[in-house]
């Protein structure tokens, strides 16, 4: 359990940190020669990843009330 718990930390923590460059990098990649659709599906790539971040925390806090018998 405590492995689970230190896994997940670390898995946001780096998530997190890593926002930012994704945002960076995805505002150099819009501003090259990509227009219409695909600009728009370009910028919400940061959205996703940090939805993907989010649902990693929903998932390990869920999974710790599992194991401690709570849910």
């Amino acid at each position: 359990m405590l492995g689970n718990l230190l896994g997940g930390f670390i898995v946001i923590v780096v998530g997190v940190n890593l926002i930012p460059t994704i945002a960076n990098q995805v505002a150099a990649a819009q501003a090259g020669n990509v227009t219409g659709a695909s600009s728009t599906i370009l910028g919400l790539t940061p959205l996703f990843f940090a939805l993907g971040i989010m649902s990693a925390g929903v998932a390990l806090t869920v999974g710790g009330l599992r194991n401690a018998g709570v849910m």
